[in-house]
Parts: structure tokens; sequence; C-alpha cells
């Protein structure tokens, strides 16, 4: 192989992992964004990619080769409490793995619960979330997906807000749908929120959703194990039982109201892990395990 040979082997390597990692960030909202107040952008990014004070949403579109794409479309939804978006481990790596696997993914920079930026609050991560699914619906034939195959992806608060897509689709957060399904096809819950009940979710997740003198009726309706029925989407779940961040009852509880809906679902816990998986399990083993469920769910093939 000459000189010139080796070259052009190398660049076509490099624009070929290039174009399975080709990302682009979008505006959510076509125009005005809903439920949201009049002011300047506050929003902060650090350098670990930790980014606080959102008021202004986006996607970042991650698309992989059209030759390799199966079709199946994930919304990841980074965590952080309600209060800030670890939006690089949780987003970003996440998304260039999917896309590697033929998988379209979609990184939500959802708005941070304020009541500075947000009418109410409560509902504005949820409208976000069902914004990215109305839009991928949208324009699914122009990023190569299937419309019936979206699913949406969190990990700890984002895993409530993924669940709370999954629960509270009949009753759209958005002003209008244009009768575009909000509901996830699946979703996907890495160490999730799931409960603002009293001994088993995440405080300071409730707190920051729902403000601190939520009432009983709204941490019922934002406690997802309490809103699953028949027409709940499929999940996988995984958890690890010596997190004490978020306690494991959240996966077990949402995991058990969907065994009592007969809503297909795989959960997995692990002895070790913590509260994000930083040394355990490796992120081959969880990961490895959600593309298996996907593929045994027939999202994937």
């Amino acid at each position: 192989m000459n000189i010139i040979t080796k070259i052009n082997v190398t660049v076509f390597g490099i624009l070929s992992t290039l174009s399975c990692l080709a990302q682009q960030e979008i505006a959510l909202y076509p125009s005005t964004v809903p439920n949201a107040k009049d002011v300047v952008n506050e929003e902060v990014k650090t350098a670990s990619n930790v980014v606080s004070k959102v008021s202004q949403p986006t996607l970042t579109v991650f698309l992989p080769p059209k030759n390799k794409a199966t079709g199946a479309a994930v919304i990841i939804c980074p965590g952080g409490g309600y209060g800030v978006l670890v939006i690089k481990r949780e987003g970003y790596d996440v998304a260039e793995a999917f896309t590697k696997q033929g998988i379209a993914a979609f990184v939500l920079k959802y708005r941070l619960p304020s009541e500075k930026t947000m009418i109410d609050p409560s509902i504005g991560p949820l409208q976000d979330a069902q914004q990215a699914i109305k839009t991928i619906r949208l324009r699914a034939a122009e990023w190569n997906v299937a419309p019936t195959k979206i699913g949406i992806m969190g990990f700890s608060a984002g895993g409530h807000l993924a669940a709370t897509a999954g629960t509270h689709f009949e009753k759209p957060a958005l002003p209008m749908t244009d009768g575009i399904s909000v509901r996830p096809d699946f979703m996907i819950l890495v160490y999730p929120v799931i409960s603002f009940m009293e001994g088993i979710g995440h405080k300071g997740s409730g707190v920051n959703l729902l403000g601190k003198n939520a009432s009983s009726a709204q941490i019922k309706l934002f406690s997802n194990e309490l809103q699953v029925t028949s027409s709940t989407p499929p999940a996988f779940i995984t958890h690890a039982s010596d997190d004490t961040v978020v306690p494991v009852s959240n996966s077990l509880l949402f995991y058990e109201a969907l065994q009592r809906n007969a809503v297909s679902s795989e959960l997995h816990i692990y002895s070790k892990g913590e509260h994000g998986y930083l040394k355990v399990p490796a992120f081959d083993e969880w990961f490895g395990r959600c593309l298996h469920w996907m593929g045994t769910a027939g999202f994937v093939k």
C-alpha cells in the first residue's frame, strides 16, 4: 500500500466515524416556547458539560449512517435532580453509543423548573419531552426513523421525566399537539426517580419540580408508579440496590405497577453501582442488556 492509498484509507476512516456520530443542535420549538416568561437567557455550562438554568430547550440530533439505520430512535433525558443536566455523561456519550448500533438518538436539553422562567414550572420539562416526541414523529422520514419506534430514556431525575412522558400522554401538557401522539413507544429508565411519595422518592427532585409547598394531589400526580395503566409503553429499567440517593424501591414499585397492568417490561437490579454507575456496572454491561431488550421487544432487529 503506497502513501497516497494509506492517507485515503485514513481519511475515509475518519470521515466514516464522523458521519456515524454526526450531530446537530436545534431549537426544540419552531417559534414561541409555551409556558415561558420573557426573560434573558442565563444558561450556564461548565467545563465538564453540566448545564444549569436552562430556559431555551434544544434537541441535539445524532444520526447513524443511513445504510446502518434500524429505524429506532431514543430521546435521552439527562439527570441532575431537575436542578442541572449532566448532559455529556448521561446524554451525548450515550447518544454516540446508540448511533454505533444504528439507532438514532436525540439528547433533550429540557427546561429546568424555575418560577423566574416559567409560568408553571411543574409542567415545563414534560412539555419539552412531549415536544421532542412530536418533533421526531413529524420529521421521521427526514431522519430515517420509524414513527412507531420512538422511545424515551432518562437517568435519575431524567428518568422521572421519561416515566412521566410514558404515563401522562393521554392529557398532553403541550397547548397543541396537532393530533400527533406524544406517547413514547418505549421507555428506558436508568436509576430513575419515579415517586415523590414520602420515604420513596428523591426529595430534592420533587422540591425542584413542584416547589416546597406541593399539594398531596400534585405529589400523587407526579408519582408515576400511581399513574401506570394498560396503555403505558413497555419499559427497560435498571437500578442498583445500594443506591442511597434514589432508593431502588422507585424502580421496584414502577416495575410492579407495570406488571399489574400487563405492560411488558424488564428489570435489572445490580447489587452494587450506587447512584450514577460511576464504577460498576460497566457501561457495556447495562447498555448491552438494554440493547438486547430492544431487540427482544421488537424495536431493533
